[in-house]
C-alpha cells in the first residue's frame, strides 16, 4: 500500500531552481514518485511512496521559504501510482495566465467542507466548478455550474463572457484540491464580485470528510495519477484512461467501437488523423514489449 500525499502552498521562492536540486535528492534516496511543480509563486503536486518517505519530503518542503504553514491530503494507492519521481521549475504552480493574480493578498471565505452542502443549497449561490471539462464529465456537486473549459487558462474569458448570469449572486467555487480556487477566487474578487467561497481541501477533503448519505456529490472525482478517479473515503474508483487522449473512461467503454488500447476512445476517435493513429499504435507496440520484459517505456501514464 503506498501514501498518496496531494499538496501545494502559495509562498515567495526568490530562486526556485535552488530548491529543485535539494527536493529531488530527498525525493529519490527516500523511494518517492510523483510531480512536485516550482515556481516563483510556491510549490505544486502530488508524490506518493512509503509513510516514512511522505513524511520526510513533508517535513523537508516545511523548512523551505514560507512554507511552515503547508497543509497536504493524505490517501492511500495499492499499486505505486506515478513510475518516476519529476521535480520541474515552471512559471506557475497551476497556470491560469494572469499576472496580476496573487492568492497570497487576498482570497474568497474558506468553507468547511461539513458546511458546504448548506451554502451550495442557498438559493442566492451560484456553484462553480472551476475544473476542466474532462473532470467534470464524470463527477461533480449537484446544481454545479460547468464552464466547460478545456483548461484552467480559459476560465477568465469564460468568466468575462458569462459573468452576468451570476448578478446578485454569492459565488461559491470548488476544485479538487483548492488550488485553482485559490488563484479564481482572487481573480474574481479583483473583478469586483465581492462574496466569494471555495471548499476547503476541495473536493478530496469533501470525499474524505462526508459521508456519502450525507453528500451533495455525484460520480466520481477525477485525480492525476493511475488512479484515474477517487470516490467517498477517497477509494480509488472504477475509471482507467485513455492513452491516447488522456481521458477517464469507465471499464465497459473497452466495447465502444472507437476503442483502442493507447490509440483512441469514444471521445477522440474522431479528434486523431490516421497518421496520428498510426504513431500511437507504433507507440502502444513499444510499450507492450517494454512491459513483457518488466520495463515501463516512457510513453506509459505516469500521471498529468
Amino acid at each position: 500500500m503506498f501514501t498518496v500525499a496531494a499538496l501545494y502552498h502559495f509562498t515567495r521562492f526568490e530562486d526556485p531552481a535552488a530548491v529543485q536540486g535539494p527536493l529531488r535528492d530527498l525525493c529519490e534516496a527516500e523511494g518517492i514518485s510523483g510531480t512536485l511543480l516550482l515556481a516563483p509563486e510556491g510549490i505544486n503536486g502530488t508524490i506518493a511512496g512509503s509513510k516514512h518517505g511522505i513524511e520526510a519530503v513533508l517535513a523537508h518542503i516545511r523548512t523551505l521559504p514560507g512554507c511552515a504553514a503547508l497543509e497536504w491530503k493524505l490517501s492511500t494507492a495499492a499499486e505505486r501510482p506515478f513510475a518516476r519521481m519529476k521535480v520541474r521549475l515552471k512559471k506557475e504552480i497551476v497556470t491560469m495566465g494572469q499576472p496580476d493574480v496573487d492568492p497570497r493578498a487576498r482570497v474568497g471565505h474558506y468553507v468547511e467542507a461539513a458546511e458546504w452542502n448548506d451554502l451550495i443549497r442557498s438559493p442566492d449561490v451560484a456553484v462553480i466548478d472551476t475544473r476542466n471539462d474532462y473532470e467534470v464529465a464524470i463527477g461533480t456537486f449537484e446544481g454545479a455550474v460547468d464552464p466547460e473549459t478545456a483548461s484552467f487558462r480559459d476560465f477568465p474569458a469564460w468568466w468575462d463572457k458569462n459573468k452576468a448570469r451570476f448578478h446578485n449572486k454569492r459565488i461559491a467555487m470548488f476544485c479538487t484540491g483548492g488550488i485553482r480556487c485559490e488563484k479564481s477566487t482572487n481573480f474574481l474578487l479583483g473583478q469586483g464580485v465581492e462574496d466569494v467561497y471555495h471548499l476547503k481541501g476541495g473536493i478530496l477533503k469533501y470525499l474524505e470528510d462526508v459521508p456519502a448519505e450525507d453528500s451533495s456529490w455525484q460520480g466520481e472525482c477525477f485525480v492525476f495519477d493511475r488512479r484515474v478517479s477517487v470516490g467517498h473515503g477517497l477509494v480509488e474508483g472504477p475509471h482507467e484512461l485513455c492513452h491516447a487522449c488522456r481521458r477517464p473512461i469507465l471499464p465497459e467503454d473497452r466495447a465502444h467501437p472507437g476503442f483502442e488500447e493507447g490509440v483512441s476512445c469514444h471521445h477522440c476517435i474522431d479528434e486523431t488523423s490516421e497518421s496520428d493513429k498510426t504513431r500511437f499504435r507504433e507507440r502502444q507496440k513499444q510499450i507492450a514489449l517494454a512491459r513483457t520484459r518488466g520495463e515501463r517505456h516512457l510513453g506509459d501514464f505516469d500521471g498529468i
